[in-house]
């Protein structure tokens, strides 16, 4: 009925057509169990969401404890006690500066509110001019026409071109395929430099930069080099213009601190979450603006300066009620805290992949990792894309129960922050067999 019916995200349903085909009928813990009853552990947290484990019960109660109140009412000229409790509990932990919160449903919508807040910023301020977006090259906020536009991942967004908005492109951090051509750290962070030269060019016209803090998630888990995100918040501030940290990916203890903006002090002017706000449990995102951005949108009726965008399921109360008890639950159990163990951990398996004939780079932060396979290692040439080799990768390793999936050929670890140190070591131990199996 599957293969007879439906149409799944990001995959070529020839092949899946052609293939077994993997359902999943319940959680528990940090496992995925199918409808056989087979158990797989959850290498990538159901696509970077789950937090806790899944069937957490204090998540669990609280979301029935919500349902017997309401499941949902509009947020659109209505309030509801759940969302004021969350709104101040994200202030609480966000980076310094940012004072209101615009609820949405996801990533690519919290991103789209983002940038149209951006926009109608400088508007309401009296400057239409500065309309103009700058973003970096392997950049992935969502797949909503503007989240496409200010992306930069030609494999996902190059054929809706034609409906997208123009934005200024700049390198991306990339240090291991620098798009300068130079090396790290001799070059002096000239990928940030780069886009001081693009804002000073521009000067008067850019509304604002968009870039996901420290790692750009879906274009491979690149991370960035030590200082450039704190000196693309000096560029930015320099220029004048609004800096849109995307934390949809990387927020909610993912790289080892809460926000990944924190590893190197900054505070952005616009922040989006999502994924890791409600534990992995219901599709609800957030984007945090500061007081001065609030401000320009005050003002009598007749001004117009209303920000016109909302959603059907804006602050949804059982969402919001997850959301809650994910973020009572890192302040309960320490979840911070208890990354650290497993931090060392990681790094030291991923020693051992790091040695491995056919592994060109592997890039970690906190519980984030991504390991970039290749053909040839001392050239980095990549492998023929049609040979799919990350994916076979992943599917070796569905072989010692592990779910993971990849990102072209850069094999993705990012299990929930539940995970056990015992699950952790049998999660690394079972890529490192499946990498040697499908590359050697």
């Amino acid at each position: 009925m599957d293969k007879a019916y439906l149409w799944h995200p990001f995959t070529q349903m020839k092949s899946w057509e052609n293939e077994d085909i993997l359902i999943i009928e319940k959680g528990r813990g940090n496992y995925l169990i199918d409808v056989n009853g087979k158990r797989y552990l959850d290498g990538v947290s159901s696509l970077w969401t789950n937090v806790h484990g899944h069937r957490k019960r204090y998540i669990d109660d609280a979301i029935k404890k919500q349902l017997q109140k309401i499941a949902h009412s509009t947020f659109l000229g209505l309030s509801h006690p759940g969302a004021i409790v969350l709104s101040k509990m994200l202030l609480d932990i966000a980076p310094e500066g940012l004072d209101r919160v615009f609820y949405s449903d996801n990533g690519a919508t919290a991103v789209e509110i983002a940038i149209k807040m951006a926009l109608q910023y400088w508007y309401n301020a009296g400057k239409p001019q500065r309309y103009v977006f700058v973003s970096l090259d392997n950049a992935y906020h969502g797949d909503t026409i503007g989240s496409v536009s200010v992306g930069g991942i030609g494999l996902f967004h190059a054929t809706y071109r034609p409906l997208l908005f123009k934005t200024i492109k700049a390198p991306s951090p990339y240090c291991y395929r620098c798009g300068l051509g130079l090396s790290y750290p001799s070059c002096g962070l000239a990928c940030a430099k780069k886009i001081d030269e693009i804002l000073r060019a521009n000067s008067g016209r850019v509304a604002g930069l968009v870039l996901e803090p420290m790692v750009q998630a879906a274009g491979g888990f690149i991370t960035s080099p030590p200082g450039y995100l704190k000196a693309i918040r000096e560029i930015t501030a320099r220029h004048d213009v609004l800096m849109i940290a995307d934390e949809v990916a990387t927020g909610f203890g993912r790289t080892g601190r809460m926000f990944a903006c924190e590893h190197e002090h900054v505070m952005p002017d616009i922040m989006t979450v999502a994924k890791g706000i409600s534990g992995g449990y219901l599709p609800i995102a957030a984007t945090l603006t500061t007081g001065k951005i609030y401000d320009a949108f005050l003002g009598e009726y007749g001004e117009k300066k209303t920000f016109y965008h909302g959603h059907t399921y804006t602050a949804n109360p059982l969402g919001v009620a997850a959301s809650i008890a994910n973020l009572e639950l890192f302040k309960k159990e320490r979840i911070i805290q208890g990354l650290r163990p497993k931090i060392r951990l990681l790094k030291e398996g991923l020693r051992r992949i790091a040695a491995l004939d056919h592994a060109g780079e592997v890039r970690q932060l906190g519980m984030m990792t991504g390991i970039e396979l290749v053909k040839n290692r001392a050239t980095k040439e990549p492998y023929p894309f049609e040979l799919r080799t990350g994916a076979r990768v992943c599917l070796e390793a569905r072989k010692h129960g592990i779910i993971i999936r990849p990102l072209d050929d850069v094999v993705v670890l990012m299990p929930p922050l539940s995970i056990t140190l015992h699950q952790l070591s049998y999660l690394l131990g079972s890529v490192e067999s499946a990498i040697r199996k499908i590359t050697d």
